[in-house]
């Protein structure tokens, strides 16, 4: 990448969130629930708007952190002028914070110093490194920074044109020779809003005057007996306070912050996680236009990776996509692999044949079968592994060196190819390497071949390397062989009518590409095998991670049955109880209105029954009316717990039970989700497409849909849980022994932790007081405090801080353990579970508060939150081997994170039950001992 190429963007985080609320004062922005958005909205619609123009290929947002001590030190009154933060501004830094993780930009801040500081500083490290860096702020103080290097970029205000601002540039703004004169220009006339006093009597033409004549503050007050009359006297008497200024408004570039380039790549955004940050504040034009800021070929380029569910598996034009990414990119146009920094097959030593002669398939076969290791990937008809046929298979055991099998349309000579290949995929000797081997194992269950033996998936590896991380193929790929392999679209053409068909594609093609994947996978394998080790991870790797992998493919191909007609009456039922509560609503507010409408709702609550005089009105005339402004208000008036429980339902019906029937599969009337093993950085596993872990269980609404979970005929569901598993984990690696001591005497956990804190006797605990105590065990886990502990027991933030001292006094070890893992992190940069599986805090140092606050609470929970992931996926192993071992006809059909769910015979259940929950308590060895509750159903509600 040429000089030229490498252009770093720093945007002053507050000055453009400030900007583009005032620019639309009068076009405040509200969701349908009464949330303001307008600072958010401003802010993101400017962001995306310089990288649709600008094309950056570095940017990063810099917030100021705390208080500027390293001026206020100086002088008390810097800045003390300024107006409280808008309400609607603070509200609106968390969500901006998300969007742009979610983006993948980095946020930056450090602590006592101001944004214009770290700014200043990454520039200076930057333009080191022969970057062009643009300051993107309306802020008239970073002139001084600009070299021939350094610009600033000052977006246009309300429509206007962008100005950029050059050394010529600045020069001329301020009649000046240099741009560093631009210290020497505030430090005469001040500057009023950052409250820094400047000389007396001194302005902006003054100013322009003292530094044509004198260049410098120093310069002018040596000499001051050329100055006249008042003029003389008021710049002496005031030359402390000038020199004061010029220390205050000079923007320091030697903040303790590193540019490490790589942390600044403007990469893709993370679609998928914008869209639904996005689709909770409703921006619905707004995601159109980032998926824009992206689509010019030579930008995206640099920056695409598209990720398919299946990281990488082909895409025909038969296959499913998710959430329409694969449309949006494949309305790019091709990208000239050309132009690219990465090498790509045109230059890349290599041998890829393909084979469709039989006799020499067995003579591969037989070559395969000698050897250690062997990565192989099919190349498919589908995403939908249900659906999906085979196009062909390939096989690599040597860098460089593929060979292909193209697989034919008819079933019955593709059952023949595949059939040759048997030995290979049954060998226990030989280690069968691929990339979501997942994906391609269930592929081959279609065709009755299972993978034996040992396997290596290259995903899962680096997932358990780098947990936060990307580990799609083509990323893992560039990232670590600095090699860009030949794109899906390269081959079958852009998405629609007239894209082909992988087997469209002449055989040369076909096989350039499908053995190129398996070359690539083959080499990541030997990258990340030995780093396994070295990082002790092939225990989890290979004992853990591996056999799960297998024990989940039986449950997607599984499925579970779903009563359609069950329902379809929920639905009915969920309908009939809105309309009653809706008009419960009216009657108790006296007329009828729209429920749905934020503005109608908040003029009944707010000017007809005047529940809040003190509520805010927005000068659009709307209040807000979001659940936790509603919240507050549930004592003041019945209607209020009538509105909650009628969103509440709403919710219930479009996102769950109306939703559900279409993803039953028409074949078998079973459910078949896709559990994704490399998602949650903690370990934990993810349900998609759809998620089934996220059926609402905290009201009997909600655990109703659990009764459309049904067995088939002549069979059971069986529920096993683990109680209270984190609480039981925490007490364990803490070591704490009271906790343990309640925990071994098999007392209510959280009576006993009331009797504690309120120091009463077991027996003489409410279950008001049980129910706080309960709020704080858990919370503790969280990194709860004493505000959010007030929010959610309706104490006193007084009260809630007595109680969670209390509760430390109570279990004293929990605080040091505490303590011991942020202090763990903080040295080696990570914490780990009960079987070393690691969570790498990188933030753990981090300058930036907010930043750091968030990985410590990581710190803490992670190990607890991600052992207990750990104990039940041994748990699912060993259930699994036990039912087989056992020729048990019993099927796992769900992990719902602490729960496992079954059908089984019905002659079956008892022995079943009983090697569920023997299995899950023994999981894994501990002193605190592992409980687990089993029930049995007609369905998931009965049996839970």
């Amino acid at each position: 990448m040429t000089s030229t190429d490498k252009r770093l963007y720093l945007i002053d985080a507050y000055a453009m969130i400030f900007r583009g609320f005032h620019a639309m004062y009068k076009n405040q922005r509200f969701t349908t629930s009464g949330m303001e958005t307008t600072a958010i909205f401003g802010f993101m619609n400017s962001l995306i708007e310089l990288i649709r123009k600008e094309k950056p290929t570095h940017l990063a947002v810099v917030f100021d952190v705390g208080q500027a001590s390293i001026r206020t030190n100086d002088y008390a009154e810097y800045k003390a002028n300024r107006s409280e933060t808008p309400e609607a501004i603070r509200f609106a830094i968390p969500y901006i914070y998300r969007i742009l993780e979610a983006m993948h930009i980095p946020y930056l801040g450090v602590e006592g110093y101001e944004a214009d500081d770290v700014i200043g500083t990454i520039a200076c490290k930057a333009e080191k490194k022969d970057y062009n860096i643009f300051m993107v702020t309306p802020d008239k103080d970073f002139g001084q920074l600009v070299t021939d290097k350094i610009k600033i970029y000052k977006p246009g205000y309300k429509g206007g044109d962008i100005e950029i601002l050059g050394i010529e540039e600045i020069n001329a703004k301020y009649e000046i020779e240099d741009p560093k004169q631009v210290i020497d220009y505030l430090a005469m006339m001040g500057d009023a809003s950052d409250n820094i006093p400047g000389l007396e009597g001194v302005g902006a033409k003054t100013a322009m005057k003292f530094l044509k004549e004198f260049g410098s503050i120093e310069n002018l007050l040596e000499n001051t007996h050329t100055l006249k009359g008042k003029m003389k006297e008021k710049v002496e008497a005031s030359a402390e306070r000038g020199l004061l200024s010029k220390k205050l408004a000079t923007i320091i570039c030697d903040a303790p912050i590193e540019f490490i380039e790589e942390q600044y790549d403007l990469d893709m955004p993370d679609f998928d996680k914008v869209k639904e940050i996005f689709d909770e504040l409703e921006f619905r034009r707004l995601y159109e236009n980032l998926y824009r800021a992206f689509s010019n070929k030579e930008y995206v380029e640099e920056l695409m990776e598209v990720e398919n569910p299946n990281d990488g598996k082909v895409e025909t034009s038969s296959a499913p996509n998710k959430n329409g990414m694969m449309d949006m990119f494949a309305t790019f146009e091709q990208l000239d692999q050309a132009t690219t920094t990465k090498s790509n097959i045109e230059g890349n030593d290599h041998l890829y044949q393909h084979i469709n002669d039989p006799k020499a398939q067995r003579i591969l076969l037989s070559n395969l079968l000698k050897q250690k290791a062997v990565c192989f990937d099919t190349e498919t008809t589908s995403l939908n592994e249900l659906e999906a046929e085979l196009i062909g298979m390939s096989f690599s055991y040597k860098k460089g060196l593929a060979y292909y099998i193209p697989i034919s349309e008819n079933r019955e000579e593709a059952q023949e190819t595949i059939e040759l290949f048997r030995p290979f995929f049954e060998a226990e000797d030989v280690l069968k390497i691929a990339h979501n081997l997942k994906y391609d194992a269930k592929v081959l269950q279609n065709y009755n071949i299972d993978v034996k033996g040992k396997i290596f998936d290259t995903m899962i590896a680096h997932y358990l390397l780098n947990p936060d991380g990307r580990h799609g193929m083509d990323y893992l790929s560039e990232m670590y062989l600095d090699y860009k392999p030949v794109s899906i679209e390269s081959l079958i053409g852009k998405k629609g009518k007239n894209q082909l068909t992988l087997r469209e594609v002449d055989i040369e093609t076909q096989t350039a590409y499908a053995a190129e994947d398996a070359d690539v996978t083959f080499q990541l394998y030997e990258l990340f095998a030995p780093q396994l080790a070295k990082e002790n991870l092939e225990e989890l790797f290979y004992n853990v991670e591996m056999p799960l992998m297998r024990v989940l493919a039986k449950i997607e191909l599984t499925g579970v049955k779903l009563d359609n007609n069950w329902l379809a009456q929920e639905s009915i039922d969920l309908e009939n109880d809105l309309r009653v509560l809706e008009s419960k609503i009216f009657e108790l507010s006296g007329e009828n209105f729209n429920m749905n409408s934020p503005k109608q709702l908040g003029e009944i609550l707010f000017d007809k029954m005047q529940l809040d005089p003190k509520a805010k009105k927005t000068k659009t005339g709307q209040y807000a009316t979001s659940e936790d402004v509603l919240q507050k208000l549930s004592s003041k008036h019945e209607i209020i717990a009538s509105i909650l429980e009628y969103r509440t339902l709403q919710k219930l019906k479009s996102t769950y039970v109306d939703a559900l029937p279409s993803q039953i599969d028409k074949k078998d009337e079973r459910v078949h989700t896709t559990f994704a093993q490399t998602v949650a950085a903690t370990g934990r596993l993810a349900s998609v497409n759809p998620n089934l872990q996220n059926i609402p269980i905290r009201t009997l609404r909600g655990q109703q849909i659990r009764g459309a979970f049904v067995a088939d005929e002549g069979k059971k569901i069986i529920s096993a849980d683990y109680s209270q598993i984190e609480l039981r984990l925490i007490a364990e690696i803490s070591g704490e022994q009271n906790m343990i001591a309640a925990f071994q005497n098999n007392e209510d956990i959280h009576v006993s932790t009331a009797a504690k804190l309120f120091d009463i006797p077991l027996e003489e605990v409410t279950k008001t007081q049980r129910g706080q105590a309960k709020t704080v065990n858990f919370g503790i886990i969280y990194g709860q405090g004493a505000f959010a502990l007030a929010e959610q027991t309706g104490l006193s933030r007084t009260e809630a801080k007595k109680m969670i001292d209390s509760y430390y006094e109570s279990y004293p070890r929990l605080k040091e353990y505490m303590a011991e893992q942020v202090k763990k992190a903080q040295d080696q940069g990570y914490v780990q579970t009960i079987l070393g599986r690691k969570r790498h805090l990188k933030d753990i140092n981090s300058s930036n508060f907010v930043v750091k606050a968030h990985a410590e609470r990581n710190a803490v929970n992670a190990p607890i939150q991600g052992s207990a992931a750990d104990i039940i996926k041994l748990a699912m192993i060993k259930i699994d081997e036990e039912l087989e071992a056992q020729n048990l006809q019993t099927k796992m059909l769900l992990q719902v994170h602490d729960e496992l769910l079954f059908e089984a015979p019905i002659d079956e259940v008892g022995v079943a039950m009983s090697l569920i929950k023997k299995e899950m308590e023994s999981a894994f060895e501990t002193t605190v001992p592992l409980l687990v509750e089993v029930g049995v159903g007609n369905n998931w509600l009965e049996a839970h």
